[in-house]
């Protein structure tokens, strides 16, 4: 738009000189005429007038004035004379008076195409005027052009004269044509605006200046961007990587700002889940420290997975041991934390098995097997630590009874205790184990060991899990086709009766 202005404000300058030459030519024009007119009238016609009434000694009228003492000069020569001396006053303006019928004794006018055609044009229509406007570089060049009318004493003096061309004159009629010519160069006009020019320079000033300004600043800004994209970059590579030292959980409090790292904690009841590998010291002599590795790191991946799926927080990975607890920072309510903590481990139990199916077909003959234990009660969870490092974790006696649940379970099993039965009883099918006490808690804590799932209000229908060293069984009722579960009896009748055979003692 600032562009635009200068633009703007020469055309409109352009307009101006031009209708400013325009008026100045006719004026021009317009005062020759008169002045010629009043000659013509008031001085040759009075001499004219005292030759037809006989006075011989009148004054000599000619062309050629100045070669004659005492004579002055007929219309036309005047009107040249007057063209030679605004010519001198006024160099940018140019005074024409011509005809295409000068008198035989004189030199012939030439006439450019434009001033032919207007005298052709005038001798069809007088009272017009023909004009032209054209641009020569910086300079408006305009012509305009006016008939040359024949007046009494004209008619009289040219149809008399014997050098005339033609003798047969009305009175109107085009004998020629004068032309006025202005040069009017362009650029004055536009320095005659010089308060408009201060104006203008100076808003193209501010706005270069602005422009510059905006540039610059718009590099730094895209330099700040490139920056920050890199730090952005860098930083979320960090997150992703300290996000593989924490819970799901914490990582998304702690980088949603939920959370505050700050050194602070808070009693909450929770269910907590601990789980160990059988005899893993034994396991670690029996397979390769490579193979051993491979294990351990696929079912600590896969237990994760299936935390994560049920809304548990993963503590900590112990050696082989997992603890995992729910009820914070999420919750759903003690009870619905407690039934998924149980299916979490019953989908672990199931996991296990279909790992054990592999690693037997990659050549482990005995591969893990695991306890779990479930308690449910109020523990201190939160950042437990220095200022300078710290654990998100929980602290509490009930803690230590899951992992002593977990001690006590035989291989593939899960105990709970009681407060965790009570809140998941409608959906368990459990038998009460022998009471054990444990320092720190006052009361006989009763175990409770899983002996399967509950599918349905009947009571019935449940999931059975049992895993030992030579047995893996998971049965989910819910999930048998109807034309399946003919398959599965034959299959367990004949695992039973295997179990029956008597075993045959080496020779």
């Amino acid at each position: 738009m600032l562009a635009g202005l200068p633009l703007a404000a020469w055309l409109d300058v352009s307009t101006l000189s031009r209708d400013a030459v325009h008026r100045q030519a006719q004026d021009m024009s317009s005062l020759i005429t008169s002045i010629r007119s009043y000659y013509s009238t008031n001085v040759v016609g009075r001499i004219l007038a005292a030759h037809a009434a006989g006075q011989e000694n009148g004054t000599v009228l000619s062309h050629n004035y100045a070669n004659i003492p005492g004579a002055i000069p007929i219309p036309a020569t005047l009107s040249l004379e007057l063209g030679d001396v605004i010519k001198e006053q006024q160099a940018n303006i140019t005074y024409r008076f011509v005809s295409d019928l000068p008198f035989k004794n004189r030199a012939s006018h030439d006439l450019d195409k434009f001033e032919s055609d207007a005298l052709t044009a005038l001798r069809t229509n007088p009272k017009q005027t023909m004009t032209e406007n054209k641009r020569s570089g910086f300079t408006n060049i305009f012509r305009l052009v006016t008939p040359v009318l024949m007046g009494p004493a004209c008619v009289a003096c040219h149809n008399t004269h014997p050098e005339s061309p033609k003798t047969d004159w009305k009175v109107g009629d085009v004998r020629g044509i004068q032309e006025v010519i202005i040069r009017q160069p362009f650029a004055a006009n536009v320095f005659a605006f010089k308060y408009l020019l201060a104006y203008f320079i100076c808003v193209a000033v501010l706005g270069a200046s602005f422009i510059v300004m905006q540039r610059r600043q718009a590099s730094v800004l895209h330099a700040f961007n490139r920056d920050l994209e890199s730090t952005n970059e860098f930083l979320a590579s960090i997150s992703l990587k300290i996000s593989r030292y924490l819970s799901p959980q914490i990582y998304k409090s702690i980088f949603s700002g939920q959370r505050d790292v700050v050194i602070q904690t808070e009693r909450k009841r929770l269910t907590i889940f601990f789980s160990d590998i059988k005899d893993f010291t034994a396991t670690t002599e029996r397979l390769q420290p490579e193979a051993l590795t491979e294990m351990l790191n696929e079912y600590l991946t896969e237990m994760s997975k299936i935390a994560l799926k049920h809304g548990g927080t993963v503590d900590k990975f112990i050696g082989d041991a997992i603890l995992v607890f729910f009820g914070d920072p999420e919750t759903k309510g003690a009870a619905e934390d407690a039934k998924a903590c149980l299916r979490m481990a019953v989908d672990m139990q199931q996991r296990l098995g279909e790992l054990k199916a592999k690693w037997r077909r990659d050549g482990t003959a005995e591969p893990f097997i695991v306890r779990m234990g479930i308690n449910s009660g109020y523990c201190n969870v939160g950042n437990f630590g220095s200022t300078d490092r710290m654990d998100y974790t929980i602290i509490g006696a009930e803690a230590n009874l899951a992992a002593r649940l977990q001690s006590i379970a035989e291989g593939g099993k899960i105990v709970m205790s009681y407060e965790t039965y009570a809140l998941v009883e409608d959906i368990v099918e459990a038998v009460p184990l022998a009471p054990i006490t444990m320092k720190g808690i006052q009361r006989d804590i009763v175990p409770y060991e899983v002996q399967g799932l509950l599918l349905g209000n009947d009571g019935h229908s449940r999931v059975m899990s049992e895993h030992f060293a030579g047995l893996d069984l998971h049965l989910n009722m819910s999930q048998l086709e109807p034309g399946e579960r003919s398959k599965v009896k034959a299959a367990l009748m004949e695992a039973l009766a295997a179990v029956e055979k008597p075993t045959e003692k080496p020779a």
